[in-house]
């Protein structure tokens, strides 16, 4: 009968890694310093790349009505449908490169389709029929203009193309006066938690590679065994000098002997 070959337990123990948590909490305890320093540099040179390395930016929103009137200037529920569903339709379209090209030419701007394409953000509000153009640049007053020219583009352009009535100009956009990114609240913020996570990360490894006894406790996990006694850290020069003065006072004076009315010992 063949017989199954035992698995050496203890060499397997060996190879695994434990880590024990609380000794682990103790352990960042005692590099708290170093913790809280890696926490402030963090939060420092998140601070001071956005504030000088990072360049703002400003967003400018114009605002456009889509409703659809099929029946002269009176809107029913029918009405109002066909306008929700066609402002996706009008979305898109005002993506298009015939577009954003003519905005491109009307401004005389450095950016060709793909960039200026890049910088507008399009989205319809929540069960509305409400479109909001933004455009996001370094400078407000461009931002502002190119939303703008957009806004009058697609009243234009699109009503011919889509053969639908045209929508309406909610509301022009306004020069931007505070910036809309980076958030430097933000950016300190996540620029801290890195670096404290870096810090974890490299104090966990240490503790990890870090295989010296620190305690009776771990004399008895690694070999098995309980020490009978432990003997504490001192400062074994100083206990030579001093039972050395003690033999030269002994032998100079004599045990016991008194000079000038002391008595050394």
């Amino acid at each position: 009968m063949s017989q199954i070959p035992e698995i050496n337990t203890n060499e397997t123990e060996r190879d695994e890694i434990e880590i024990d948590l609380l000794d682990l909490f103790y352990y960042y305890r005692s590099k708290i310093k170093w913790i809280i320093a890696a926490f402030i540099v963090g939060a420092l040179l998140a601070g001071l790349c956005t504030q000088f390395l990072i360049t703002p930016k400003y967003t400018a929103t114009s605002t456009m009505y889509m409703v659809s009137s099929s029946s002269g200037s009176v809107v029913d529920l029918t009405d109002l449908n066909i306008g929700e569903s066609l402002s996706q339709d009008y979305i898109e379209l005002i993506k298009t490169r015939p577009i954003i090209d003519s905005v491109i030419r009307m401004e005389n701007l450095d950016y060709d389709y793909e960039e200026l394409l890049n910088m507008l953000s399009l989205t319809v509000v929540s069960d509305t029929r409400i479109i909001k153009i933004a455009v996001t640049s370094p400078d407000p007053e461009e931002a502002m203009r190119i939303a703008n020219d957009l806004a009058v583009k697609a009243e234009e352009t699109l009503p011919n193309l889509m053969d639908a009535p045209k929508p309406n100009i909610a509301e022009d956009a306004i020069l931007p006066t505070e910036k809309s990114s980076p958030s430097l609240t933000k950016n300190v913020m996540i620029g801290a938690l890195l670096m404290l996570l870096l810090t974890l990360a490299i104090l966990t490894i240490m503790y990890l590679m870090d295989d010296t006894l620190q305690s009776a406790e771990d004399v008895e996990k690694h070999f098995g065994i309980m020490p009978l006694t432990v003997i504490p850290e001192g400062k074994i020069e100083g206990l030579q000098s001093a039972e050395s003065d003690k033999a030269y006072r002994s032998r100079r004076f004599g045990k016991g002997r008194k000079k000038n009315g002391k008595k050394y010992v």
